[in-house]
């Protein structure tokens, strides 16, 4: 965004976030931070992410306030790297709602190392379709840091995501059992709905596949126009 000379403001949504590599406009863990829930409620990580994600809920009005003050079209949020606690939970629905459903656009982290085989493809392609149908905003499935990994694999892993049969037989090779034709049948179906899509690979470090991203936010809301800086 700023390589394109537009101002945006950063928020980050993760108040179990022990380090964040950017300096973010607004941050959650000014209101409510993990360790702290976790000393005040007695409870572990997992507990206390829970707590804390239904009160972000109950803060949302506070923090679409201070959102407000910013002179800036463009949002860009950090959410919890746990798809439970993000996808799964009303309380996530609220602060969507809240910030601006109909002008949001998600951008799908697909984990590589979960990516490099057929089954944990389909895997990671099935928790972007539920991620599409529990929010119903338009949707980027990326293949994030994928400068972990050799070269070979990001492609083996782009085919599978350009060409069904190509991932058919790889899941057939894989394990050749029923478990085999239960995935196949699932990803049949999503792919019969609309949600077999290509993968963008990407990194934040080269910063390879940023403007791939960039180009498809233009084509949903320009019409592959630039964004507007207004």
């Amino acid at each position: 965004m700023e390589m394109h000379g537009f101002n945006d403001v950063t928020l980050n949504l993760d108040p179990g976030a022990e380090m964040v590599p950017y300096a973010p406009d607004i941050d959650i863990r000014d209101w409510v931070r993990l360790d702290d829930v976790m000393n005040e409620y007695g409870l572990g990580p997992n507990g206390a992410q829970i707590v804390c994600s239904d009160m972000i809920a109950l803060k949302t009005r506070e923090i679409v306030s201070i959102v407000d003050t910013f002179r800036s079209d463009y949002l860009l949020i950090d959410t919890p790297g746990q798809m439970e606690l993000f996808a799964f939970r009303q309380s996530s629905s609220v602060v969507v709602e809240a910030l601006g459903k109909s002008d949001s656009f998600f951008v799908f982290l697909s984990d590589p190392l979960l990516s490099k085989t057929p089954s944990g493809f389909v895997s990671s392609l099935m928790l972007c379709a539920i991620t599409h149908f529990r929010f119903l905003v338009p949707i980027l499935n990326v293949l994030s840091k994928s400068d972990t990994i050799n070269e070979e694999d990001v492609e083996t892993i782009l085919s599978w995501s350009r060409d069904p049969y190509t991932l058919y037989d790889a899941l057939g090779q894989e394990q050749g059992t029923s478990q085999t034709i239960l995935s196949i049948e699932f990803f049949k179906a999503m792919e019969s709905i609309g949600m077999y899509r290509e993968l963008t690979p990407v990194s934040s470090r080269t910063p390879f596949g940023m403007e791939d991203i960039y180009n498809t936010i233009q084509q949903v809301f320009e019409g592959g126009e630039d964004l507007s800086t207004d």
